[in-house]
């Protein structure tokens, strides 16, 4: 078991009464369409033994990270948020300083971009992009990497021609739990964990398996390469909540995650479950 005190690294909240989540669309995610909000995670994280936690942006639009950091600033669960800005706005910089003004603007401690809808594969190698990763990392903030198989080799790319900024790589890059395929996927997620300026998150897991038939076994694959490929010491747990609850509850996910972790030591379990993320996210 861990120490007392896991950190969920990755969670969402949304209020559909202020802004429609315009990827909450067909019948399977029906279940998604509603509002969760920090009483409602609070409720399920505490009673799995979490004490701090990640909020991460949903949808691009530059009124949502002021909301998220003032819904922090009044909250003693949160304590870091992962908000959006336009990477290829000339005043990044100025932008990521004028959040740091807000309430709650302490607590941001990264940026995301919904970089998986991007129809261009290298979008992150943009050359407006990297001058606004530039401005992410030079205001000491990191960047959540929220893509898919086709475009590691991009992030690899860019991890590397921006060593001084720290790519997450969210939900092991999406691997294809479902099919049971480990390839390609594997292989390209080394070439990034390569990179020393890069860390992963173990989450998003469920929901990339069947939703109604996975397994903590079906899923140790996966968990085993980026285990392997990145080391507990840049592997942090995140719940991806409520996502999750299309296919398990909160602590559904987090047992699936102490199971296939069952394999390290202690030290190496509070990596994973706290200190990885304490560290990353300067928590």
């Amino acid at each position: 078991m861990t120490s007392p005190g896991v950190i969920d690294a990755h969670h969402h909240i949304w209020d559909l009464s202020v802004r429609d989540q315009d990827w909450i669309t067909g019948p399977a995610m029906v279940p998604l369409r509603r509002n969760f909000g920090l009483a409602d995670l609070d409720a399920e994280a505490r009673a799995a033994g979490v004490s701090a936690t990640v909020l991460v942006q949903t949808i691009g639009v530059p009124e949502e990270t002021p909301e998220f950091l003032a819904a922090a600033d009044g909250s003693d669960l949160v304590a870091g948020v992962v908000g959006w800005t336009d990477l290829t706005a000339p005043g990044v910089a100025d932008t990521l300083a004028a959040l740091r003004e807000l309430p709650g603007g302490e607590r941001l401690v990264g940026i995301r971009h919904q970089v998986q809808g991007e129809p261009d594969p290298e979008w992150l190698l943009r050359p407006d992009v990297r001058r606004g990763l530039a401005a992410v990392a030079a205001a000491g903030l990191v960047y959540d990497l929220v893509i898919l198989e086709h475009q590691l080799p991009a992030a690899t790319k860019a991890a590397e021609l921006l060593p001084g900024l720290t790519f997450v790589l969210d939900h092991l890059g999406k691997p294809p739990i479902a099919g049971g395929a480990t390839e390609p996927w594997a292989g390209l997620v080394r070439e990034l964990a390569a990179r020393p300026n890069t860390v992963c998150k173990l989450s998003g897991m469920v929901t990339e398996a069947a939703w109604d038939s996975w397994t903590a076994e079906g899923l140790r694959p996966y968990a085993d390469t980026v285990l392997d490929a990145f080391g507990p010491e840049r592997l942090m747990f995140g719940s991806d909540w409520p996502v999750c609850r299309l296919a398990a509850s909160y602590g559904e996910v987090l047992d699936a995650a102490r199971t296939v972790t069952d394999g390290l030591s202690e030290g190496e379990r509070d990596a994973v479950f706290r200190d990885t993320a304490r560290r990353v996210y300067a928590l």
